[in-house]
């Protein structure tokens, strides 16, 4: 990946960024990579030399970088150890990842994240619980037993106001979430390294363009809606979450069709580093160009 600096920011922010910017071995696989979508990954594999990202675009990354180095500066316990990195063999491969703390007394792996207040308000921790399984199922591979993950979650955008009024919002500025592992969650664990690995092997075969594309929780889409139109009416009656909901809806209140609205694929429109080597991407692009241009040619015509 190459590391631009549009506006001159301070050189310390681009050495933490080169230093955050470490390429793997081909065979090699960060825990973080894995978690993402198969194509991505090979393309960020594939074309991590042509790859360039402004050091502007990587604040928050960068302040969680700063947040690690700064909570990982005390001494660690006499069962502890911090900023580990483990590698181990599976199958063909090499699965790579840094742990902040493990605490073999505890039985207890730890990870420190900046995140946003909604990221506890909605509690989707998957991404959260899988990343510190696969560093559990690492541990275990070289004779450590994890019972416990935990996330210490710190709350960039906290708003104290909000925790007084809200009663669903974040109370602290942090938050911790546990997980509880199994013997039956680390075999679930391998299992699903095996059918990622048996995923990655197949489209190495591969071109860009033949790759399947990433499933739509991968890609963050947002869920396609319905909306219940009326002719004559250029706003939607109401716009519902199924398909059922809608046609429901339709029925009794007297709409005459049902729009549907594709979902949103935000990771691919907001946070993709190799959207532009993605076919699926640069047929959305089109698509959103083309709705562009009618909205626009609607627009003129209103005006005429």
């Amino acid at each position: 990946m190459n590391i631009t600096n549009k506006l001159n920011l301070p050189q310390a922010l681009v050495n933490m960024a080169q230093q955050s910017n470490l390429e793997s071995s081909e065979n090699t696989y960060r825990v973080t990579s894995l978690l993402k979508g198969t194509k991505e990954l090979i393309l960020e594999k594939r074309h991590s030399d042509e790859i360039t990202v402004d050091v502007s675009e990587m604040i928050w990354l960068l302040f969680g970088t700063a947040v690690h180095h700064l909570l990982n500066s005390h001494m660690e316990g006499e069962n502890q150890f911090k900023e580990e990195r483990i590698t181990i063999p599976f199958n063909d491969y090499f699965i790579t990842g840094q742990f902040d703390l493990f605490d073999a007394a505890t039985k207890t792996i730890s990870d420190y994240k900046t995140a946003s207040v909604w990221k506890i308000i909605y509690g989707n921790y998957k991404d959260w619980r899988w990343q510190l399984l696969l560093y559990a199922y690492c541990l275990k591979a070289i004779g450590f037993d994890v019972e416990t993950g935990e996330i210490i979650a710190l709350l960039k955008d906290h708003s104290k106001r909000d925790a007084k009024f809200k009663p669903e919002y974040p109370n602290l500025q942090v938050s911790k979430i546990q997980f509880q592992f199994t013997k039956d969650d680390i075999a679930e664990c391998e299992i699903w390294l095996e059918n990622k690995f048996a995923e990655i092997t197949k489209a190495l075969k591969l071109t860009d363009d033949e790759i399947p594309i990433c499933t739509p929780e991968e890609r963050y889409n947002s869920g396609d809606k319905f909306a219940v139109m009326k002719r004559g009416r250029k706003t939607a009656m109401r716009v519902l979450n199924t398909k059922e909901e809608a046609e429901q809806y339709l029925c009794e209140t007297g709409g005459d069709f049902i729009q549907t609205r594709p979902g949103e694929d935000k990771k691919c429109m907001e946070y993709c580093s190799v959207c532009d080597y993605c076919n699926h991407y640069k047929k959305i692009k089109g698509i959103e160009y083309e709705e562009l241009k009618k909205l626009y040619f609607n627009l003129q015509k209103e005006g005429e």
